[in-house]
């Protein structure tokens, strides 16, 4: 399973991420259909080196007609931002049946507290590093789209349980 292998290459490569989006919602114990991978990196240069030597072991390639090394470029990445709108630098396996992975580029959270706080699931031995329920309201809160306010309320249900 694809999903299985990217989590496993991200925790070899010893990636900091937090798994976010619609896969993060099902970890979270919230069924949600969904078909990509949203991810927000660390953005400090060994981390994206750790990322694209991930990226390359499993094949993936960008969705725009940019070079992964392009992820590197702190200038590249505010253009994107600024010029073109892009919320996400996108990749796809080789395989055309595979999962887009989204990285979130500019993401409205701060991404070092929202690591030291990640939650980690276990899943068949491979760790993976999940945004928090807060941190993941913060994101759809700031993304408002029309799922991202069913997904709010979805987590804010969550948040009231008792642990």
């Amino acid at each position: 399973m694809f999903y299985l292998e990217l989590f496993r290459e991200l925790e070899a490569s010893k990636v900091r991420y937090l798994l976010v989006g619609g896969l993060a919602m099902n970890l979270h114990g919230v069924p949600r259909m969904t078909m990509d991978v949203d991810i927000i990196l660390a953005m400090d240069e060994p981390n994206l080196q750790a990322f694209l030597k991930a990226a390359n072991h499993l094949g993936l390639q960008p969705v725009a007609p940019v070079k992964k090394e392009d992820l590197l470029n702190p200038s590249a990445r505010k253009s994107w931002v600024t010029e073109k709108h892009m919320v996400a630098f996108a990749l796809r396996p080789l395989d055309p049946a595979g999962p887009t992975i989204d990285v979130l580029i500019d993401p409205p959270i701060d991404i070092a507290k929202a690591l030291k706080h990640a939650e980690t699931k276990v899943i068949e031995g491979v760790h993976v590093s999940l945004a928090t329920v807060e941190d993941m309201i913060a994101l759809k809160r700031a993304a408002g789209r029309k799922q991202d306010a069913a997904d709010i309320r979805q987590l804010e249900l969550l948040r009231k349980q008792p642990i």
